[in-house]
This record gives structure tokens, sequence and C-alpha cells, in this order.
């Protein structure tokens, strides 16, 4: 079975998550600079069989797209046309840096480690796909 990979698309940073092989746990992978995205993916794809990206899609509390996500949509687009192959899915990611922030804290993770926000964005794309794993099996 091939692997799930999640993007926590950032204007600066993009945190990546990837599951296991029989898609039960995600698992933090890296953070990349996002100029850098496509190029980390090409290689990674390459590399690791992946049968789905799933993208964050931020929404604000009203359920409307939130000041980033023509950003990220415009990303999508481009990600389709390098990838055609490649299977997207949309997920909401409200609440998902909170969310990590909070993880962070409740590990023990310093409060100078907690600053890096590669570690934050890595996180986050861990929770947006666990999230997706959790959904899908209801």
């Amino acid at each position: 079975m091939a692997r799930i990979l999640a993007i926590d698309y950032g204007m600066k940073r993009t945190g990546i998550a990837i599951t296991d092989e029989m898609q039960m746990i995600a698992s933090g992978l890296t953070t990349v600079e996002t100029p850098k995205l496509i190029d980390f993916l090409k290689k990674y794809f390459n590399d690791e069989k992946v049968e789905l990206v799933i993208v964050g899609e931020p929404k604000q509390m009203n359920y409307e797209p939130s000041q980033s996500a023509a950003m990220i949509d415009a990303f999508v687009v481009k990600f389709t046309k390098i990838f055609p192959e490649m299977k997207v899915e949309r997920v909401d990611e409200r609440f998902t840096s909170k969310m990590a922030l909070s993880s962070m804290i409740q590990s023990g993770m310093t409060k100078k480690k907690r600053q890096n926000k590669a570690i934050l964005d890595e996180i986050s794309a861990t929770i947006i796909l666990q999230d997706y794993l959790n959904y899908r099996k209801i």
C-alpha cells in the first residue's frame, strides 16, 4: 500500500507529514522552505510510493476561506499541473497550529524549542494528516 502525505502550506515554510505504508499512523516528516517545496516533492515521490496528498485548507470560524486561502489554492493548481497523476484532497486545518503548540507544551518542550516555527509547521501537518485518517475510519 502506498503512503499518504500531508502538506501544511505556508508562505515561508511548509510542514510535511507522512503515513506509514499501512496508512494507520501519521508522523512528521520535515519542514521545507516553501520555494523549495516542489523540488522536495519531486524527489520524495520518486523515492517513495505516495497515493494521496492532503493539503490543509484554511478557514475562518464561519467556514469562509481565510486570508491565506488564495495562496494555497494557487499552490494546489500548480501542484496538480506538475503532478497530474497525484490525487489531492483538501482538509480543514482550523485550530491545527493551536493544537500543535499545545502538544509541544504538553510534551515538555522548552520555550526556546517551541519558538522554532519549523517544528510547529511539521506538527501541524501531522495533526492534519491524523485527523484525515481518523475521519476516514468513521
